[in-house]
């Protein structure tokens, strides 16, 4: 429930922050001692001890951990809701319904701002934006363009290609969570279509997927010309392209034609690929997987999904040690019931893959904002910062129980270890009265 629909100042007193900054002092503190946090007008106005604004609203931190609200790298908020039977058989109204229910439950988990990464979600950010309904910020992709055969050709087998009919497309295109597009001049007008319907970034599919049915996990996706296509496009209006890809070629392919972001990349053959994407100043933007994350009912996307998941240890490793930009997602979709595996594939990070918590909660708030600013004029939220709490910055702050940047399994627990959401300067949560 929003508390503060008006948006009255809060004094979030008696906190230790931590802003998500890279620390001047390597071995300093990684929290400030206890101090109060003044938010007014959607953004962090004051941090340090100071008088109660008049009419201001007063949160007693009782010494608690100040955070800033976390973000997720890769959503699918139209899909995270709903089955694949859901998305492609039921009606787009039902869709868009799910989409707004995840969004809320996605907030309610912590998570106050998402890049969207297939789907049509540029009117929910709007109400979102507006605060009509509660949800996070949404940076949207929209449709993610595919060649056919690729990871986002959802046809049957048995129908033409787009290229040779003027026919019905595939649902998943018809509700706008793909768009199959062949050859530079239709990669030219998908990517212009997504801009024009509200794209803050483009995604592209350059290789082979899990849950799609023609495409083995080592084929190239694209030409290089078609990937550079997007791109053009794409910089013409003042951001950048994001490839779905897993595989080392298909890597190397996306980073010659000038794609910012890979999506995945958990079969990166060796240490020298991923040099190669810090060395062009190109993000791994992955998520880590175990098996169980996704179940699948053909044998084929099974093994598909052993042999990604195997990879995951590697990929973040080599990206450690090469320096690359490491962005934090999850990829959950179309199982509902597992929605909630959010916050536990944050806490992975440290449990499972060796980042320690705080090194976690940088790339899962201000690391992953950084990737965000990627979208230069077509970022919604470019006013102010995301991802830190400092004055200035929007206020999207989390008041955990427990230290988050001493044990990150605090935050597996949102319902519990969430004692207070604020997302622009509104309580979404409190449960301290």
């Amino acid at each position: 429930m929003i508390q503060n629909r008006n948006s009255a100042p809060i004094l979030v007193r008696d906190v230790r922050v931590f802003d998500a900054a890279e620390p001047s002092d390597p071995a300093g503190p990684e929290l400030t001692g206890p101090t109060s946090v003044l938010i007014q007008d959607r953004k962090i106005a004051m941090i340090g001890e100071q008088d109660t604004p008049e009419g201001a609203v007063v949160i007693e931190g009782g010494g608690r951990v100040l955070i800033p609200g976390l973000t997720d790298a890769h959503v699918h908020l139209f899909a995270t809701g709903t089955s694949l039977a859901g998305l492609t058989t039921g009606s787009t109204g039902a869709g868009y319904y799910n989409a707004l229910a995840s969004a809320e439950q996605m907030l309610m988990r912590g998570f106050t701002t998402v890049r969207d990464m297939a789907g049509d979600v540029a009117s929910l950010r709007q109400v979102l934006d507006a605060g009509t309904f509660p949800g996070p910020r949404i940076y949207p992709s929209q449709a993610a363009i595919s060649q056919t055969s690729g990871h986002g050709d959802f046809s049957n087998v048995f129908e033409d290609a787009n290229t040779f009919t003027c026919g019905a497309h595939a649902r998943a295109e018809q509700i706008g969570f793909l768009r199959v597009a062949d050859g530079r001049d239709q990669v030219l007008a998908a990517v212009r279509e997504q801009l024009k319907k509200g794209a803050s970034q483009i995604k592209v599919m350059a290789g082979g997927g899990v849950a799609s049915a023609y495409d083995p996990l080592d084929v190239l996706q694209y030409t290089l010309d078609e990937l550079k296509a997007a791109v053009e496009a794409a910089t013409d209006w003042g951001t950048y392209v994001a490839a779905h890809v897993y595989n080392d070629e298909g890597i190397r392919r996306a980073i010659a034609a000038g794609i910012k972001s890979i999506e995945h990349g958990h079969l990166v053959a060796g240490p020298e690929t991923v040099k190669l994407m810090a060395d062009s100043g190109v993000w791994l933007s992955t998520q880590p997987f175990l098996e169980t994350d996704h179940e699948y009912p053909n044998p084929e996307n099974t093994k598909k999904n052993k042999q990604v998941c195997e990879g995951v240890a590697n990929s973040f490793r080599w990206a450690r040690e090469q320096g690359a930009k490491i962005a934090f997602g999850t990829d959950l979709l179309l199982e509902p019931e597992k929605a909630g595996l959010q916050n536990e594939m944050l806490a992975r990070m440290s449990i499972e893959f060796g980042f320690s918590p705080t090194e976690a909660l940088r790339i899962a708030t201000s690391g992953n904002a950084e990737l965000f600013r990627l979208s230069g004029e077509r970022d919604p939220y470019k006013e102010a910062r995301l991802g830190q709490i400092i004055e200035g910055a929007w206020a999207d702050v989390l008041l955990v129980e427990g230290d988050p940047t001493q044990d990150l399994t605090v935050l597996g627990d949102p319902d519990k270890n969430l004692a207070v959401i604020i997302k622009g300067g509104r309580i979404y949560k409190n449960t301290l009265g």
